[in-house]
């Protein structure tokens, strides 16, 4: 079915536009991708429900993607429709049985934006995540961590869109985490978490995230457009100290770089190609192979047509 096609019923369920042949260059946070057959935003979990429902009854592909970090896109881009959930942003504070704290957020909501709530609170719990640029159901997703945190530690439950427009709520114990990654049926999507957090000494939780946020800048290539972390870290040693002792640092494939800050970093330096951001992964993967033995896993997630 083409994109045309079936316009009409996303922009029947849609409260805001929908994005034809959009080249997805435009929204991911390393600036690489062809274009995707649709774009859609849905503004409640009501019309993302509708949204998954209609693409799986239709049969149309379809995947899920937050803030566009952690996220490579293939210059052919990608035949569907990419649903982002960056609307969905409410979140609320209860309280919770234990005496403390529930913060309940929305799958779009930034991490950065309720870290600064978290502050403002005096609510700990959630200060390893300082500077991290992704969206609340993409750190879920990704188990996202720092600082020997991760999100599994805080977690309380999320609410799951299944395939058959079912929603459910999924308790912490019934996840199956791993480094850096949530195990979820194939078409499920993330609508929102509940975070357990408790209460602090204010100065305290913003002295740690003011450290956290130093830390990164003077680690992280922030000046150029990235994906973050490019490749999982073996048990024994980071990822990136690896392709620094192997002198990769600062390789380049066309306009995309190793950053000199960070061997974990693949920047673009102007007008990189998802295929030079690709290559260069290859070409990371393939040294690390020869010289010491370890497979690098990405931990960015590739989508697209190859």
């Amino acid at each position: 079915m083409s994109s045309g096609m079936y316009a009409r019923k996303l922009r029947e369920l849609a409260s805001t536009a929908v994005l034809l042949n959009e080249p997805l260059d435009r929204h991911t946070s390393i600036g690489v991708g062809g274009p995707a057959d649709a774009v859609v935003f849905p503004g409640s979990i009501e019309e993302l429900q509708g949204m998954a429902a209609y693409l799986q009854d239709s049969g149309i592909p379809y995947i899920a993607v937050g803030n566009w970090t952690n996220l490579i896109v293939t210059d052919a881009g990608y035949r569907g429709v990419v649903i982002c959930l960056k609307n969905l942003r409410d979140h609320r504070l209860e309280r919770g049985d234990d005496g403390g704290v529930i913060l309940y957020a929305e799958a779009g909501g930034s991490l950065s934006e309720l870290v600064g709530l978290t502050a403002r609170e005096a609510l700990t719990g959630l200060e390893f995540t300082a500077g991290i640029p992704g969206s609340v159901g993409g750190a879920v997703r990704m188990n996202a961590g720092a600082y020997g945190s991760e999100i599994k530690d805080v977690l309380s439950s999320i609410i799951i869109l299944e395939r058959g427009g079912v929603i459910r709520t999924a308790r912490r114990d019934e996840l199956a985490f791993s480094y850096r990654n949530l195990d979820l049926p194939p078409g499920s999507i993330i609508a929102a978490a509940s975070l357990h957090l408790t209460r602090g000494d204010r100065e305290r939780i913003q002295a740690r995230i003011a450290e956290i946020l130093a830390s990164r800048r003077e680690k992280h290539p922030l000046q150029h457009p990235n994906a973050g972390s490019i490749f999982k870290n073996p048990q024994d040693i980071p990822a990136g100290r690896i392709i620094e002792e192997l002198g990769l640092r600062g390789r380049r494939i066309g306009d995309a770089g190793i950053s000199e800050l960070h061997g974990n970093f693949i920047v673009n330096l102007g007008q990189a190609t998802a295929g030079d951001v690709l290559a260069l992964i290859e070409l990371i993967q393939k040294k690390v192979w020869e010289k010491r033995g370890i497979r690098l896993e990405t931990e960015v997630r590739i989508i697209g047509e190859t």
